[in-house]
């Protein structure tokens, strides 16, 4: 569906001011209030507002130690609770945003992005969440009535949520389904590259939250019978529903396997056999990729800028059972007199790809930051192709859907003539042939690999390519 037919069925919704950096659930000076529950929304508004109006990351704020103080002060149900309004909203947001603009006779006051957060998060609740509606609606008009900004308009929130409840089914049929769940700029992208019909399924897709894979060392079919697993065309296991904690599972502390979406472990595979070669993985944390290039038989030097993530990264690499050396350095600042025999680039991209894990991309990311990441990838893959020697293999990847992060990129470099591309052939890929492009390079969606005997379907978005450096 094109801009112009979204604005044309909502315009009071539309109509409204743009979002911007300004505004939002700062930090009034709110009146306390006792109600079970209250706290819970607050936050839930608090957080919506930071991703999609300061454009503040999700995980951050959900950080149990580090995160937004409103989250913290919750216990752990409160939490939990929080988390699955966030993405429920996240992920539906320009349903809710549609369903209710259709139930508003004027459009909401300008600067009244508050009461917005508090009616999305009451709508998320009512319409996507096994929470009773008169709770919802309850604590939605609790929380305007304790909040300077909104208080003047209680009574319009409750008979707003009132009446969404009586017609959500009605709502969700006529309204909700009409318009994708992602943000139009994202949608048009989607259709100008996939088409119309599949965009529509990835779109779908996204709305599915992520399963949980693994990446196992060896055994894979032994593995995958011992965890009740479903063994993946990629060689991964996917769990089936699991509630619990991943570090309780069978193999977990021996360093059998390690979580991996079956997508992100593609791109280390298609090096093949790396026995007794020079490796550099040049963006390297979390060290799943690491770990698979060093089992290739590879020696690597793993990059990464942050000590952080370097230092989870070793973490990972111990409990494995495995070592590569390691160096904190930002990858494009990296030389060597010894070049290398391969490179690995997963290259930093907008994760447009990792949406059902991560809601708030598409609110935090815009067509401006995938050009400018696009130009730092090119800049980086034209770097990683001087670390190889002549002859030398370099696999660029990354978890974008945008095929500006990809396809783009690649052909802009081959252009240069400064390498040719390794086709892959589908045959050695049984079950993914159609992830395999007709210039031989792997491009993965959300919508591929169906659900199976109880176990989820779906993977992340994920480009990859291999490229040999000319003499």
């Amino acid at each position: 569906m094109s801009d112009e037919n979204e604005t044309a069925s909502h315009p009071k919704r539309n109509s409204r001011p743009a979002r911007s950096r300004g505004q939002g659930q700062d930090n009034p000076a709110f009146e306390r209030s006792d109600k079970p529950g209250i706290r819970a929304r607050q936050a839930a508004a608090k957080m919506l507002a930071a991703v999609v109006d300061r454009k503040t990351s999700l995980d951050g704020m959900l950080d149990a130690g580090n995160g937004n103080p409103v989250y913290r002060e919750l216990n752990e149900a409160d939490r939990a609770l929080v988390r699955a309004i966030l993405n429920s909203a996240l992920r539906q947001l320009p349903r809710i945003e549609a369903m209710i603009g259709s139930l508003l006779q004027n459009p909401l006051p300008e600067g009244a992005r508050a009461l917005d957060h508090v009616l999305t998060v009451a709508a998320a609740q009512i319409l996507y969440l096994d929470i009773p509606d008169h709770s919802a609606v309850d604590l939605a008009v609790e929380q305007a009535q304790i909040d300077p900004r909104n208080k003047r308009f209680a009574s319009l929130v409750n008979a707003v949520l009132r009446r969404l409840s009586r017609e959500k089914q009605d709502l969700l049929e006529t309204v909700g389904k009409k318009i994708p769940a992602i943000p139009a700029w994202f949608h048009k992208r989607l259709v100008s590259y996939y088409g119309a019909e599949e965009a529509a399924r990835i779109a779908d897709a996204l709305l599915t939250p992520a399963a949980i894979d693994l990446t196992v060392k060896s055994d894979a079919d032994g593995w995958a019978e011992r965890l009740n697993g479903r063994l993946l065309p990629t060689g991964s296991i996917r769990l089936a529903a699991f509630s619990g904690a991943v570090p309780t599972l069978e193999g977990f502390e021996d360093g059998e396997w390690w979580v991996q979406d079956a997508a992100a472990a593609l791109p280390a595979k298609l090096f093949g056999s790396l026995t007794g070669k020079r490796v550099v993985d040049l963006c390297a944390a979390p060290g799943g990729k690491t770990a698979q290039l060093i089992l290739a038989g590879a020696n690597v030097t793993a990059l990464d800028q942050s000590a952080s993530r370097l230092k989870r990264l070793q973490g990972n690499l111990a409990r494995l059972g495995l070592e590569a050396a390691t160096q904190e350095i930002n990858m494009a600042d990296f030389r060597t007199d010894a070049l290398f025999d391969a490179a690995l680039l997963d290259a930093p991209c907008s994760s447009t790809g990792t949406i059902r894990r991560h809601p708030d991309v598409l609110w935090t990311k815009g067509p401006e930051d995938i050009e400018k990441l696009a130009v730092l990838q090119e800049k980086l893959l034209r770097h990683a192709l001087t670390l190889v020697k002549p002859g030398g293999l370099v696999v660029f990847s990354n978890c974008s859907l945008d095929k500006r992060e990809g396809e783009v990129v690649t052909e802009r470099i081959l252009a240069e003539g400064t390498c040719e591309r390794v086709a892959i052939d589908p045959a050695d890929w049984p079950g993914l042939e159609d992830a395999i492009t007709p210039l031989g390079e792997f491009r993965t969606t959300p919508a591929m690999i169906p659900p199976q005997d109880g176990f989820s379907g779906g993977l992340d978005g994920f480009y990859a390519v291999t490229l040999r450096r000319k003499a």
